[in-house]
């Protein structure tokens, strides 16, 4: 009697202190990495999460810009962290899901990560300089076709998803833009405004107040819905060309291995921070859209995207150094 009471107290000491193990996550600061500069679209995500994340952890959550590598740099470093919540990863898409197909010798895979939840989706916009004599997208399309092999389009670097938005449109327009890849979203807007490239596929954030001012024309939202930011750009279906939608997106992601109940908690607090009111007018401003997902469907997503992406960049014989 005394040694089963001897084994129930230590089984239970043994679940008191594995419990007060988990529910003492987290109890230092925790560092969201970002793989690009501040002051592009992952940046600005990670910092619409941070503060209030940190609020709802209980602990400071630090952005770490770790730049280079069209995302590898910092990718990596999360990848090789100690899977136990302390070193969260605010991935890009196209560093996601299309790196591992246009880099031959990446030092990470998708497989390193676990999704923890979506941080907003960014619908693309195309526009066109002011010159171009075109109104909407029907006429661009005409234009473009007596034009071929003649006019450019801009990207925000090989491998984007505004590069990829390119290859796609030539093909669904039946059209030959030619590929001009920049160091970022900013020049790549300055070029287009001064008229140097014609088009550009790209996120509202980027273009907004060129658009507002009149600076481009937009011809359509990449979107099978309009967006409540720009109220007046037609879908491409509304424009005359169904079928060809196109989204950026900002996720939050963890080391592979990370504990489910972490993972589990963070998700928790990112879905509700997603539904607060300055959160969701914060969103709508940078014309992105949040998701109130689950980790599996985070993951889930996340694994399609990588095999539509590479299927994408395999098809087009796209390299890293276009």
């Amino acid at each position: 009697m005394k040694r089963r009471s001897f084994v129930a107290l230590a089984a239970t000491s043994a679940f008191a202190g594995s419990a007060r193990a988990q529910g003492a996550y987290p109890d230092k600061p925790i560092s969201m990495v970002v793989p690009a500069p501040p002051g592009g679209g992952t940046d600005l995500v990670a910092r619409l999460y941070s503060d209030l994340l940190g609020q709802e952890l209980g602990q400071q959550v630090l952005v770490d810009n770790k730049g280079g590598g069209n995302g590898n740099v910092g990718t990596a470093f999360v990848a090789r962290a100690k899977p136990d919540g302390y070193t969260l990863l605010m991935q890009y898409s196209a560093y996601h899901s299309a790196n591992p197909a246009l880099i031959k010798e990446l030092n990470w895979k998708p497989d390193d990560f676990v999704g923890v939840a979506m941080g907003a989706v960014a619908p693309h916009v195309i526009v066109i300089a002011k010159k171009v004599p075109a109104e909407d997208l029907k006429s661009f399309i005409a234009y473009a076709q007596a034009n071929k092999g003649k006019l450019n389009y801009a990207s925000v670097g090989a491998g984007s998803v505004p590069h990829l938005g390119g290859v796609l449109l030539n093909k669904a327009a039946g059209i030959d833009l030619t590929h001009i890849p920049y160091k970022g979203a900013g020049p790549a807007t300055q070029d287009l405004v001064a008229g140097q490239v014609e088009l550009m596929v790209v996120t509202p954030p980027s273009v907004s107040g060129h658009i507002r001012n009149g600076n481009v024309k937009a011809l359509a939202l990449a979107s099978d819905q309009r967006h409540p930011a720009f109220p007046d750009i037609p879908t491409t279906a509304e424009a005359g060309l169904a079928g060809f939608t196109l989204d950026g997106w900002f996720a939050l992601f963890a080391p592979a291995g990370t504990p489910q109940p972490i993972v589990d908690r963070l998700n928790a607090a990112m879905r509700k921070i997603g539904k607060m009111e300055a959160v969701v007018a914060r969103a709508n401003q940078l014309g992105t859209v949040l998701k109130d997902w689950t980790p599996g469907q985070m993951d889930s997503f996340a694994k399609g995207e990588v095999e539509t992406w590479g299927k994408v960049i395999r098809d087009n014989n796209i390299t890293f150094t276009e």
